[in-house]
């Protein structure tokens, strides 16, 4: 049973500033809360990034996209608390009545939670490690620091008594989405379906499978006959032609998707390759298979894929998990060999295409 005082709640705001991934990952606890509350507006409060992914996301009825000091690395941000007060009265003038603050394992609630109380927002719930005073209403204890981030959002909302039918993370890529990755597909010679798709970036250094193996990868891949598709951001793009220019065969994509047919080419992929990344998230959503090349820098069970055919590839080391956004020694954690890697690509393809064979015969049509 929803909590009383939340199930009056008509304005709702949802509040994770955070990367692209981990606004996808929000899905399954906005799609509760959607179905609990459905004559409620619900608003995300997203970072420039994070906004991005919110027309996958139709469980929201808007955004605000803010950059937050508290999220702020690096001191990248100038010195100007009247931009804060500005956030303040922005949600003020919204006049919610309830804030749902998601939070990784590391990140606190308090902050964004006074900026809500400030803004007067009377509901305010988040989980916390740390004592708060009332900056929250709901002040959940913390989960254990190896729970995935989906059902660390989604015992958030439990707790408030929304009922959770649906654990699996979904994404809804609306028509033009498709119709961008067809034209895209068409115009480098990519088939519709039986490519890998390979994205050799991430956020974080540490995080990135060297460039060299990854090249290495592309190039076997493709002298077993498979097409493969090298996908990057702009900023990126140093990174996509050192793996190209190591398997000339391979088909650059440099930042000229929008997120919806970057989702569009990953659900038409027969495997995506990648790192803890969005593209692992995106394949989790959509049932494509994944080889996650996968860092030392954080726990599996945080971010791994939950319900898709995957093999995660790391080497054991005693630094693990070591939560570092660059690697001092060398990345001994991605010390995998390139062979590895297409082995695990064709198993996957394999079984995939089993499974496939074995099931009933689609029907004709449907949503796409």
């Amino acid at each position: 049973m929803i909590d009383p005082r939340w199930a009056t709640a008509r304005r709702v705001l949802a509040v994770r500033l955070d990367n692209i991934g981990d606004v996808i990952m929000l899905g399954p606890a906005l799609r509760a809360v959607r179905a609990g509350l459905p004559e409620a507006t619900i608003t995300l409060l997203a970072s420039p990034a994070g906004t991005t992914a919110a027309p996958l996301l139709p469980w929201i009825d808007d955004v605000l996209t803010w950059r937050p000091i508290w999220q702020d690395v690096g001191n990248r941000l100038p010195f100007d608390p009247a931009r804060e007060w500005a956030l303040i009265h922005t949600l003020a003038e919204r006049r919610f009545d309830a804030a749902l603050i998601f939070t990784s394992f590391s990140q606190t609630p308090h902050v964004p939670g006074y900026v809500c109380y400030l803004a007067g927002i009377p509901l305010r719930a988040g989980e916390s490690k740390e004592f708060g005073g009332s900056t929250l209403t709901t002040a959940l204890p913390p989960a254990p620091d190896a729970l995935h981030q989906v059902e660390r959002n989604l015992r958030l909302v439990e707790a408030l008594g929304f009922p959770v039918a649906d654990r699996q993370l979904r994404l809804a890529i609306p028509p033009e989405g498709w119709r961008e990755a067809d034209a895209l597909r068409r115009s480098v010679g990519l088939p519709e379906r039986g490519y890998v798709l390979l994205h050799p970036g991430a956020s974080a250094a540490a995080r990135r499978y060297p460039a060299a193996a990854c090249g290495e990868v592309a190039r076997l891949l493709t002298a077993h006959g498979w097409p493969v598709l090298v996908t990057a951001t702009e900023r990126e793009a140093p990174l996509a032609a050192a793996v190209v220019e190591r398997a000339p065969n391979a088909i650059p994509l440099v930042g000229q998707t929008s997120l919806a047919a970057f989702a569009a080419l990953i659900a038409q992929a027969a495997v995506v390759i990648c790192g803890n990344t969005l593209p692992l998230h995106l394949a989790d959503a959509l049932g494509v298979p994944v080889v996650a090349l996968y860092s030392g820098t954080d726990y599996e069970a945080q971010w791994r894929p939950r319900t898709v055919p995957h093999r995660l590839l790391r080497q054991p080391t005693a630094c693990y998990p070591c939560y570092r956004f660059d690697c001092p020694i060398g990345q001994p954690c991605l010390a995998v060999p390139p062979a590895a890697v297409v082995a695990a690509v064709e198993k996957l393809a394999a079984s995939s295409r089993a499974e496939r064979s074995l099931a009933a015969p689609a029907a004709v049509g449907g949503d796409r």
